[in-house]
Protein backbone atom coordinates (compact mmCIF):
# COMPACT_ATOMS: atom_id res chain seq x y z
CA UNK A 1 0.00 0.00 0.00
CA UNK A 2 1.31 3.72 -0.85
CA UNK A 3 2.80 5.51 1.86
CA UNK A 4 0.80 8.66 2.67
CA UNK A 5 2.92 12.15 3.29
CA UNK A 6 2.02 15.49 3.69
CA UNK A 7 -0.37 17.48 6.23
CA UNK A 8 -3.54 15.48 3.97
CA UNK A 9 -2.07 12.06 5.76
CA UNK A 10 -5.22 11.71 7.85
CA UNK A 11 -8.01 12.81 4.80
CA UNK A 12 -5.64 10.24 2.84
CA UNK A 13 -6.25 7.50 5.56
CA UNK A 14 -10.06 7.97 5.72
CA UNK A 15 -9.59 6.85 1.39
CA UNK A 16 -7.53 4.25 2.62
CA UNK A 17 -9.75 2.81 4.69
CA UNK A 18 -12.64 2.86 1.98
CA UNK A 19 -10.34 0.89 -0.22
CA UNK A 20 -8.67 -1.29 2.28
CA UNK A 21 -9.67 -5.05 1.60
CA UNK A 22 -9.79 -7.35 4.62
CA UNK A 23 -6.70 -9.20 3.00
CA UNK A 24 -4.37 -6.33 3.35
CA UNK A 25 -5.85 -4.69 6.38
CA UNK A 26 -5.01 -6.22 10.33
CA UNK A 27 -7.45 -5.16 12.92
CA UNK A 28 -8.27 -5.75 16.55
CA UNK A 29 -10.93 -5.10 19.33
CA UNK A 30 -10.01 -5.30 22.75
CA UNK A 31 -12.37 -5.89 26.11
CA UNK A 32 -11.18 -4.41 28.59
CA UNK A 33 -12.46 -3.17 32.53
CA UNK A 34 -12.20 -1.89 36.01
CA UNK A 35 -14.01 -3.10 39.42
CA UNK A 36 -13.40 -1.06 42.60
CA UNK A 37 -15.30 -1.42 46.02
CA UNK A 38 -14.29 -0.88 49.37
CA UNK A 39 -15.10 0.30 52.72
CA UNK A 40 -15.47 4.52 53.23
CA UNK A 41 -15.23 6.23 56.73
CA UNK A 42 -16.08 10.04 56.44
CA UNK A 43 -16.23 12.05 60.25
CA UNK A 44 -19.27 14.23 59.21
CA UNK A 45 -21.54 14.16 56.00
CA UNK A 46 -24.96 16.45 55.32
CA UNK A 47 -26.60 17.19 52.43
CA UNK A 48 -24.85 19.69 49.43
CA UNK A 49 -26.21 23.23 50.58
CA UNK A 50 -26.23 22.19 54.35
CA UNK A 51 -23.99 24.40 57.03
CA UNK A 52 -25.75 21.76 60.42
CA UNK A 53 -27.23 18.43 61.06
CA UNK A 54 -23.78 16.56 60.20
CA UNK A 55 -23.19 13.09 61.60
CA UNK A 56 -20.58 10.25 60.67
CA UNK A 57 -21.04 7.76 57.95
CA UNK A 58 -19.80 4.44 56.74
CA UNK A 59 -20.29 3.11 53.82
CA UNK A 60 -19.71 0.97 50.64
CA UNK A 61 -18.34 2.87 48.09
CA UNK A 62 -17.02 1.64 44.59
CA UNK A 63 -14.64 3.95 41.91
CA UNK A 64 -12.12 5.04 44.30
CA UNK A 65 -8.74 4.57 43.13
CA UNK A 66 -10.08 3.94 39.89
CA UNK A 67 -13.39 4.55 38.01
CA UNK A 68 -16.05 1.53 37.34
CA UNK A 69 -16.06 0.48 33.81
CA UNK A 70 -16.40 -2.26 30.83
CA UNK A 71 -15.42 -1.17 27.21
CA UNK A 72 -14.28 -2.13 24.03
CA UNK A 73 -10.94 -0.55 22.15
CA UNK A 74 -10.54 -1.21 18.20
CA UNK A 75 -7.80 -0.62 15.82
CA UNK A 76 -7.29 -1.03 12.16
CA UNK A 77 -4.38 -1.25 10.18
CA UNK A 78 -4.87 0.64 7.45
CA UNK A 79 -1.24 0.33 5.94
CA UNK A 80 1.08 3.37 5.37
CA UNK A 81 1.22 3.84 8.92
CA UNK A 82 -2.12 4.92 9.52
CA UNK A 83 -5.08 3.46 11.46
CA UNK A 84 -8.62 3.57 12.11
CA UNK A 85 -9.47 3.61 15.99
CA UNK A 86 -12.49 3.81 18.63
CA UNK A 87 -13.25 3.30 22.36
CA UNK A 88 -16.88 2.24 23.66
CA UNK A 89 -16.64 3.13 27.67
CA UNK A 90 -19.29 2.20 29.76
CA UNK A 91 -19.58 3.40 33.68
CA UNK A 92 -21.34 1.22 36.41
CA UNK A 93 -21.88 0.99 39.60
CA UNK A 94 -19.79 -1.62 41.62
CA UNK A 95 -22.05 -2.22 44.94
CA UNK A 96 -25.46 -2.30 42.97
CA UNK A 97 -24.39 -3.40 39.43
CA UNK A 98 -26.34 -0.23 38.26
CA UNK A 99 -25.58 2.45 35.06
CA UNK A 100 -22.94 5.64 36.10
CA UNK A 101 -24.88 7.77 33.59
CA UNK A 102 -28.55 7.44 33.08
CA UNK A 103 -29.31 7.24 29.52
CA UNK A 104 -25.70 7.01 28.47
CA UNK A 105 -24.90 3.42 27.87
CA UNK A 106 -21.11 4.48 26.87
CA UNK A 107 -21.20 7.51 29.05
CA UNK A 108 -17.76 7.32 29.91
CA UNK A 109 -16.38 7.70 26.45
CA UNK A 110 -17.51 6.58 23.16
CA UNK A 111 -15.97 8.01 19.72
CA UNK A 112 -14.10 7.23 16.60
CA UNK A 113 -11.01 8.56 14.37
CA UNK A 114 -7.90 8.30 12.30
CA UNK A 115 -4.18 8.72 13.04
CA UNK A 116 -0.99 8.43 11.38
CA UNK A 117 2.27 7.62 13.09
CA UNK A 118 3.95 10.63 12.32
CA UNK A 119 1.25 13.33 11.93
CA UNK A 120 -0.85 12.44 15.02
CA UNK A 121 -4.64 11.34 15.30
CA UNK A 122 -8.14 12.91 14.84
CA UNK A 123 -10.85 11.86 17.23
CA UNK A 124 -14.47 12.66 17.01
CA UNK A 125 -17.28 11.95 19.64
CA UNK A 126 -17.42 12.32 24.02
CA UNK A 127 -14.06 12.21 24.93
CA UNK A 128 -11.62 13.68 27.86
CA UNK A 129 -10.15 17.22 26.76
CA UNK A 130 -6.40 17.60 26.22
CA UNK A 131 -6.33 20.03 29.37
CA UNK A 132 -7.28 16.95 31.74
CA UNK A 133 -5.01 14.30 29.19
CA UNK A 134 -1.72 15.70 29.11
CA UNK A 135 -1.95 17.47 32.60
CA UNK A 136 -2.73 14.12 34.02
CA UNK A 137 0.61 13.00 33.16
CA UNK A 138 1.43 14.63 36.59
CA UNK A 139 -1.79 14.48 38.27
CA UNK A 140 -2.05 14.32 42.24
CA UNK A 141 -5.34 11.85 41.75
CA UNK A 142 -2.40 9.28 40.10
CA UNK A 143 -1.22 8.16 43.74
CA UNK A 144 -3.62 9.94 46.20
CA UNK A 145 -7.03 9.07 44.22
CA UNK A 146 -9.82 11.70 42.84
CA UNK A 147 -12.16 10.43 45.40
CA UNK A 148 -9.89 11.47 48.32
CA UNK A 149 -7.33 13.04 46.79
CA UNK A 150 -8.42 15.39 44.27
CA UNK A 151 -8.68 19.19 44.86
CA UNK A 152 -11.48 20.09 46.45
CA UNK A 153 -14.74 18.84 44.16
CA UNK A 154 -12.13 18.47 41.88
CA UNK A 155 -12.63 22.23 40.98
CA UNK A 156 -9.72 22.14 38.43
CA UNK A 157 -10.48 19.33 36.49
CA UNK A 158 -7.37 17.36 37.18
CA UNK A 159 -9.50 14.02 37.58
CA UNK A 160 -11.92 11.95 35.16
CA UNK A 161 -15.46 13.91 36.02
CA UNK A 162 -14.76 16.06 32.88
CA UNK A 163 -16.16 14.86 29.68
CA UNK A 164 -16.87 16.72 26.63
CA UNK A 165 -19.84 15.81 23.94
CA UNK A 166 -19.53 16.03 20.15
CA UNK A 167 -15.96 16.90 20.68
CA UNK A 168 -13.25 17.05 17.38
CA UNK A 169 -9.57 16.89 18.91
CA UNK A 170 -6.49 16.19 17.38
CA UNK A 171 -3.37 15.03 18.87
CA UNK A 172 0.35 15.38 17.87
CA UNK A 173 2.34 12.41 17.84
CA UNK A 174 5.28 12.73 20.54
CA UNK A 175 8.57 14.91 18.97
CA UNK A 176 11.69 15.65 20.71
CA UNK A 177 9.74 15.47 24.01
CA UNK A 178 7.10 17.79 23.01
CA UNK A 179 3.30 16.60 22.77
CA UNK A 180 0.38 19.07 21.80
CA UNK A 181 -3.43 18.57 21.63
CA UNK A 182 -6.08 20.84 20.89
CA UNK A 183 -9.93 20.55 20.67
CA UNK A 184 -13.24 22.45 20.03
CA UNK A 185 -16.63 20.42 21.13
CA UNK A 186 -19.52 22.15 19.31
CA UNK A 187 -23.03 23.46 21.20
CA UNK A 188 -24.92 22.93 18.22
CA UNK A 189 -27.46 25.91 19.72
CA UNK A 190 -28.88 27.24 16.03
CA UNK A 191 -27.76 30.92 15.60
CA UNK A 192 -25.21 30.63 18.51
CA UNK A 193 -21.70 28.86 17.54
CA UNK A 194 -20.33 28.73 20.89
CA UNK A 195 -23.56 28.20 23.31
CA UNK A 196 -22.73 25.45 25.27
CA UNK A 197 -19.63 25.24 23.14
CA UNK A 198 -16.14 23.67 25.30
CA UNK A 199 -12.53 24.08 23.73
CA UNK A 200 -9.14 22.97 25.13
CA UNK A 201 -5.66 22.65 24.35
CA UNK A 202 -2.32 21.82 26.08
CA UNK A 203 0.82 20.76 25.86
CA UNK A 204 3.28 18.11 27.34
CA UNK A 205 7.21 18.45 27.45
CA UNK A 206 9.27 15.37 29.42
CA UNK A 207 13.35 15.43 29.13
CA UNK A 208 15.06 12.86 30.81
CA UNK A 209 13.77 12.71 34.44
CA UNK A 210 11.78 15.70 34.42
CA UNK A 211 8.22 17.28 33.02
CA UNK A 212 6.25 19.55 32.65
CA UNK A 213 2.45 19.88 31.10
CA UNK A 214 0.31 23.15 30.69
CA UNK A 215 -3.38 23.12 30.12
CA UNK A 216 -6.30 25.56 29.25
CA UNK A 217 -9.99 24.78 29.22
CA UNK A 218 -13.52 26.74 28.40
CA UNK A 219 -16.26 25.65 29.24
CA UNK A 220 -19.38 27.81 27.72
CA UNK A 221 -23.04 27.10 29.68
CA UNK A 222 -25.52 26.67 27.22
CA UNK A 223 -28.75 28.86 28.95
CA UNK A 224 -28.34 32.13 27.84
CA UNK A 225 -26.54 34.49 30.25
CA UNK A 226 -26.21 31.66 32.87
CA UNK A 227 -28.53 30.49 35.18
CA UNK A 228 -29.23 26.17 34.33
CA UNK A 229 -26.90 24.14 32.95
CA UNK A 230 -28.19 24.03 29.53
CA UNK A 231 -28.90 20.64 28.05
CA UNK A 232 -26.87 21.69 24.87
CA UNK A 233 -23.59 22.38 27.08
CA UNK A 234 -21.24 19.77 26.15
CA UNK A 235 -19.21 19.28 28.92
CA UNK A 236 -21.86 17.83 31.36
CA UNK A 237 -22.67 14.39 32.63
CA UNK A 238 -26.62 14.34 32.78
CA UNK A 239 -25.89 18.09 33.79
CA UNK A 240 -23.09 20.64 35.63
CA UNK A 241 -20.63 18.47 36.81
CA UNK A 242 -17.81 18.89 39.69
CA UNK A 243 -20.36 20.81 41.69
CA UNK A 244 -19.21 20.83 45.36
CA UNK A 245 -19.83 22.92 48.55
CA UNK A 246 -16.85 24.79 47.58
CA UNK A 247 -18.48 25.60 44.25
CA UNK A 248 -22.39 25.22 44.95
CA UNK A 249 -22.66 29.00 44.84
CA UNK A 250 -21.58 29.08 41.66
CA UNK A 251 -22.96 26.70 39.69
CA UNK A 252 -25.41 29.31 37.52
CA UNK A 253 -22.44 30.59 35.75
CA UNK A 254 -22.20 31.68 32.19
CA UNK A 255 -18.81 30.04 31.81
CA UNK A 256 -16.07 28.32 33.41
CA UNK A 257 -12.08 29.15 32.43
CA UNK A 258 -9.61 26.80 33.66
CA UNK A 259 -5.64 27.41 33.34
CA UNK A 260 -3.11 25.00 35.11
CA UNK A 261 0.45 23.58 34.70
CA UNK A 262 1.66 20.13 36.05
CA UNK A 263 4.95 18.84 36.35
CA UNK A 264 7.08 15.89 37.66
CA UNK A 265 10.76 14.77 38.68
CA UNK A 266 11.72 11.24 39.11
CA UNK A 267 14.61 11.68 41.52
CA UNK A 268 14.78 7.66 41.44
CA UNK A 269 12.81 4.73 39.57
CA UNK A 270 11.10 4.41 43.05
CA UNK A 271 10.77 7.97 43.96
CA UNK A 272 9.14 10.65 42.19
CA UNK A 273 8.02 14.38 42.98
CA UNK A 274 4.75 15.78 41.46
CA UNK A 275 3.83 19.65 41.27
CA UNK A 276 0.88 21.63 40.13
CA UNK A 277 -1.48 24.64 39.95
CA UNK A 278 -4.62 26.10 38.47
CA UNK A 279 -6.36 29.13 38.44
CA UNK A 280 -10.34 28.26 37.74
CA UNK A 281 -12.77 31.09 37.00
CA UNK A 282 -16.24 30.99 37.48
CA UNK A 283 -17.55 33.78 35.12
CA UNK A 284 -21.49 35.20 35.98
CA UNK A 285 -24.08 36.16 33.15
CA UNK A 286 -27.19 38.29 33.18
CA UNK A 287 -29.19 35.40 34.76
CA UNK A 288 -26.68 33.99 37.23
CA UNK A 289 -27.15 33.92 40.64
CA UNK A 290 -23.94 36.03 41.49
CA UNK A 291 -22.38 39.31 40.10
CA UNK A 292 -18.81 39.01 40.34
CA UNK A 293 -16.14 36.53 38.74
CA UNK A 294 -15.18 33.91 41.48
CA UNK A 295 -11.86 32.84 40.79
CA UNK A 296 -10.08 29.93 42.91
CA UNK A 297 -6.20 29.40 43.13
CA UNK A 298 -4.54 26.08 44.07
CA UNK A 299 -1.07 24.72 44.48
CA UNK A 300 -0.18 21.24 45.30
CA UNK A 301 2.34 18.66 45.96
CA UNK A 302 2.25 14.60 45.91
CA UNK A 303 5.46 12.96 46.90
CA UNK A 304 5.30 9.04 45.37
CA UNK A 305 7.65 6.61 47.05
CA UNK A 306 8.18 2.58 45.92
CA UNK A 307 9.40 0.70 48.93
CA UNK A 308 9.30 -2.51 47.07
CA UNK A 309 8.16 -3.98 43.93
CA UNK A 310 4.56 -4.36 45.71
CA UNK A 311 4.68 -1.56 47.86
CA UNK A 312 3.29 2.45 46.96
CA UNK A 313 3.30 5.29 49.37
CA UNK A 314 2.30 8.72 48.69
CA UNK A 315 1.46 11.92 50.27
CA UNK A 316 0.25 14.89 49.64
CA UNK A 317 -0.84 18.75 50.49
CA UNK A 318 -3.01 21.31 48.70
CA UNK A 319 -4.35 24.70 49.16
CA UNK A 320 -6.93 26.09 47.83
CA UNK A 321 -8.29 30.08 47.80
CA UNK A 322 -10.54 31.80 46.40
CA UNK A 323 -10.55 35.27 45.88
CA UNK A 324 -12.45 38.34 47.46
CA UNK A 325 -15.93 38.77 45.67
CA UNK A 326 -19.77 39.21 45.27
CA UNK A 327 -19.51 40.48 49.01
CA UNK A 328 -16.91 38.09 50.55
CA UNK A 329 -13.87 39.90 51.99
CA UNK A 330 -13.65 36.95 54.44
CA UNK A 331 -12.61 34.41 51.28
CA UNK A 332 -12.80 30.88 51.81
CA UNK A 333 -9.79 28.74 51.60
CA UNK A 334 -8.98 24.97 52.03
CA UNK A 335 -6.46 22.41 53.21
CA UNK A 336 -5.77 19.28 52.35
CA UNK A 337 -3.10 16.43 53.41
CA UNK A 338 -3.75 13.20 52.05
CA UNK A 339 -1.96 9.58 52.14
CA UNK A 340 -2.23 6.46 49.96
CA UNK A 341 -1.12 2.95 50.31
CA UNK A 342 -1.40 0.44 47.58
CA UNK A 343 -0.33 -3.21 47.59
CA UNK A 344 -0.07 -4.91 44.40
CA UNK A 345 -1.75 -8.81 44.74
CA UNK A 346 -0.88 -9.26 41.28
CA UNK A 347 -0.42 -6.96 38.23
CA UNK A 348 -3.99 -6.63 37.90
CA UNK A 349 -5.40 -6.82 41.36
CA UNK A 350 -4.32 -4.30 44.35
CA UNK A 351 -5.77 -4.04 48.03
CA UNK A 352 -5.08 0.16 49.12
CA UNK A 353 -5.93 2.33 52.11
CA UNK A 354 -6.43 6.20 52.10
CA UNK A 355 -6.81 8.90 54.57
CA UNK A 356 -7.32 12.17 53.82
CA UNK A 357 -8.03 15.67 56.13
CA UNK A 358 -9.65 19.22 54.61
CA UNK A 359 -9.91 22.43 56.64
CA UNK A 360 -11.96 25.08 55.51
CA UNK A 361 -12.10 28.93 56.19
CA UNK A 362 -13.59 31.79 55.75
CA UNK A 363 -16.75 32.38 53.97
CA UNK A 364 -18.35 31.24 50.29
CA UNK A 365 -21.71 31.48 48.48
CA UNK A 366 -25.02 28.93 49.45
CA UNK A 367 -27.14 27.71 46.86
CA UNK A 368 -28.99 30.84 46.61
CA UNK A 369 -25.86 32.23 45.20
CA UNK A 370 -25.34 35.59 45.74
CA UNK A 371 -28.00 36.23 48.48
CA UNK A 372 -26.51 33.64 50.46
CA UNK A 373 -22.99 34.34 52.40
CA UNK A 374 -22.32 30.75 54.51
CA UNK A 375 -19.98 29.46 56.22
CA UNK A 376 -17.33 27.63 53.80
CA UNK A 377 -17.18 23.99 54.84
CA UNK A 378 -15.08 21.08 54.26
CA UNK A 379 -15.23 18.74 51.10
CA UNK A 380 -12.45 16.07 50.51
CA UNK A 381 -11.49 15.17 46.88
CA UNK A 382 -14.72 14.70 44.31
CA UNK A 383 -16.19 11.65 45.80
CA UNK A 384 -18.08 13.51 48.54
CA UNK A 385 -19.54 16.41 46.85
CA UNK A 386 -22.68 15.38 47.59
CA UNK A 387 -22.22 14.44 50.88
CA UNK A 388 -19.95 17.64 52.20
CA UNK A 389 -19.49 18.15 55.88
CA UNK A 390 -21.60 20.49 57.77
CA UNK A 391 -18.69 22.17 59.52
CA UNK A 392 -15.61 23.62 59.13
CA UNK A 393 -13.44 19.86 59.04
CA UNK A 394 -13.55 16.23 57.63
CA UNK A 395 -11.92 13.84 57.95
CA UNK A 396 -12.07 10.45 55.77
CA UNK A 397 -10.33 6.99 55.70
CA UNK A 398 -10.78 3.97 53.26
CA UNK A 399 -9.90 0.35 52.68
CA UNK A 400 -10.56 -1.20 49.16
CA UNK A 401 -9.51 -3.65 46.27
CA UNK A 402 -9.38 -2.73 42.82
CA UNK A 403 -8.81 -5.51 39.65
CA UNK A 404 -8.69 -4.66 36.12
CA UNK A 405 -9.35 -7.11 33.30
Amino acid sequence: MKRFAGTGALIAAAGAAICATPACAQSSVTLYGIIDTGVVYQSSSTSLGSTSGGHSAVKLATGIWAGDRIGFKGNEDLGGGNHALFVLESGYNGTTGGAQFSGAMFGRQAFIGLANDKYGSLTLGRQYTPYYLLLSTYSPTTWLTGFFGAHPGDLDSLDTVFRANNTVMYTSPTLYGLKVSASYSLGGVPGSFNSGATWSAAALYQAGPAGIAVGFMRVNNSTPGGGPWGANSTLTSGGQVAISSATNGYATNAAQQRVAVTAGYNFTQNLDLSLSYSNVQYIPGIHSLFTDQATFNTEGAVLHLRVAPAWDFAAGYSYTRATKSNGISDNASYSQFNLSEYYALSKRTGIYALQAYQRANGKTLGTAGGSSIIAATASLGDGFNSTPASGRSMFAAGLAIIHRF
